[in-house]
């Protein structure tokens, strides 16, 4: 069985373009609201977070958390969102680590 390496963001903040540019990617969201939201991680201006599932340097899995900012239930919060596992790497668990 493959392993992977799980991080966060703030354990490996070098990884923020290359982690905003996979995310837009994926889901279309404009990269610069990516990096906004992760710069408020970083900073410690918020808990929420990123986190990262790495096939050696390669990003292959991530899912943010994010303050309830996209619907009207405001006492549902956090917020998991951008939930994504590459193609290839699916059917290997790495979503429910």
């Amino acid at each position: 069985m493959q392993e992977y390496t799980y991080v966060t963001l703030r354990q490996t903040p070098e990884l923020k373009e290359e982690a905003a540019a996979w995310f837009h990617d994926k889901w279309g969201v404009p990269q610069e609201a990516y990096l906004e939201c992760m710069e408020s991680y970083l900073n410690h201006e918020t808990e929420y977070g990123w986190y990262l599932c790495l096939d050696g340097r390669r990003i292959v899995s991530g899912l943010g958390v994010i303050e309830n900012d996209f619907h009207d239930k405001k006492d549902l919060a956090p917020n998991v969102c951008a939930v994504y596992t590459d193609k290839e790497y699916r059917c290997q668990g790495i979503a429910g680590n």
